[in-house]
């Protein structure tokens, strides 16, 4: 009997201990989800004490916090992100496409400072650096084991500055000292020429600062060099991984606008009222209403997919290439206090049919790959990475997410691997046949 006793009374005890740790764990579940932004605030505070005073090693503070503002911005979307003060500025200057500076394409080879190219009419160039040359020393610093931030920083400067560069040259038994004076370097984001009498092509590389005005001079300069009018134009956009709204703005807006068309180019939508804004081509002169072809892939992103859709929508151009990236969303560049920079996703933006690109991109009117197919095969597949595909993208509201995947290992463009694959351009010489096409049935009609 008394055994008996010894076990009820074992049994309740459990019971006991059991029911005050599911209450205690539904209780800390409750404060958990009723938890204030100033307990979290206290328990960020507490965290970085606790990792301060018992951390194995002593912890930088300016770079615990910096990564703590990383990883909040990471945990957002893919866009959003956090720059120190250096990448804030070098961003800023690559936005603005001019700066102080030489003109040298730099790059690290085997932990060697190599000049990629000397940029056209600046003073690398006119004084004789070549690619392939190694940068051994700027000024009295050597390079070895220098970063490129470090070096673009050492040799970027106001306009009339020196600086010496001593370079290794192969061929060259001795060090060869270039003296060199900086000069206001203009980056060029637009490419134009005529593909055949008639038909000019204009490759976008960026939307920069300055790109709305190369793109105005660059159509007036091939109409002048076709006897003052185009029969047919292509606008290449891939690889273009946006930009400047304003910039692709006033390349669409010499397209679209006149007769009966509303002339909206894009819209955005976003919580706060400044980010609900419109875009609605100006009243003037427009391009004449020549044939037009806009040539995209999955390198095509943000604002070169504005510039498609809403050419596509107006009903301006055939778009033709592969699906671009998918990017619909907007980012606001906000300076901090202390010289640092955040980029920050504000609002999405909208084609004119409303149209949110947002993960799925630009489809095609024409789809054509980059490489010719091969027995009359289906074209090749463009496994570029897309927004779809990075952690923490997101969908439009009433779509449901897809599960999340290992993001593709897909290819990673590089500008000169853009240069190598247009060289045998299987996309640019569709482009052209079909504005040669339409061009003849329209003189066609034009003899009926």
């Amino acid at each position: 009997m008394g055994r008996s006793r010894k076990i009820i009374l074992s049994l309740f005890l459990i019971i006991v201990i059991l029911s005050a740790a599911i209450f205690g764990i539904l209780n800390t579940r409750k404060s958990i989800s009723q938890r204030s932004d100033q307990d979290y605030l206290r328990l960020f505070t507490e965290v970085v004490a606790i990792i301060k005073r018992h951390y194995v090693e002593e912890v930088d503070t300016r770079k615990l916090m910096q990564s703590a503002v990383r990883g909040m911005l990471t945990s957002l979307d893919p866009h959003s992100e956090y720059m120190a003060q250096e990448s804030f500025k070098e961003m800023q200057v690559h936005i603005a496409g001019s700066f102080g500076g030489l003109g040298i394409e730099i790059n690290m080879q085997d932990g060697k400072l190599v000049v990629v190219s000397p940029i056209e009419d600046t003073p690398a160039f006119k004084a004789g650096i070549k690619p392939g040359d190694h940068i051994w020393k700027i000024d009295d610093k050597f390079t070895r084991g220098m970063n490129i931030s470090k070096a673009v920083s050492l040799m970027r400067g106001e306009k009339g500055t020196s600086v010496t560069l001593t370079i290794l040259r192969n061929g060259s038994s001795t060090p060869l000292v270039f003296h060199l004076v900086r000069d206001i370097i203009k980056t060029r984001s637009v490419k134009a020429r005529t593909l055949e009498p008639g038909f000019g092509y204009i490759g976008v590389a960026e939307f920069q600062g300055r790109t709305g005005e190369d793109f105005a001079n660059a159509l007036k300069k091939l109409r002048e060099d076709n006897g003052g009018a185009l029969r047919g134009l292509v606008l290449d956009l891939r690889y273009n991984p946006g930009g400047l709204v304003d910039q692709a703005f006033m390349v669409a807006d010499r397209f679209i606008g006149e007769g009966l068309s509303n002339g909206l180019i894009v819209y955005t939508e976003g919580r706060e009222p400044s980010a609900k804004r419109s875009w609605t081509a100006y009243v003037g002169e427009k391009e004449p209403r020549y044939p037009m072809v806009v040539l995209i892939n999955g390198g095509s992103a943000s604002a070169s997919e504005i510039v498609a859709g809403a050419l596509q929508d107006h009903k301006r151009a055939i778009i033709m290439g592969t699906q671009s990236f998918g990017k619909g969303s907007v980012q606001s560049v906000l300076p901090l206090r202390n010289g640092d920079g955040l980029k920050l996703t504000t609002a999405k933006y909208y084609t004119p049919n409303g149209r949110s690109i947002q993960a799925k991109g630009i489809t095609p009117d024409i789809v054509v790959g980059m490489m010719k197919p091969k027995n009359g095969g289906v074209p090749d597949k463009d496994d570029s990475i897309r927004e779809k595909d990075l952690e923490n993208h997101f969908e439009e509201k009433g779509k449901a997410a897809e599960p999340q995947q290992e993001p593709k290992r897909g290819k990673t463009i590089t500008a000169a691997a853009a240069d190598r694959a247009k060289q045998d351009d299987y996309q640019l010489s569709r482009a052209l046949d079909l504005l040669k096409g339409i061009d003849m049935l329209s003189q066609l009609k034009l003899k009926k």
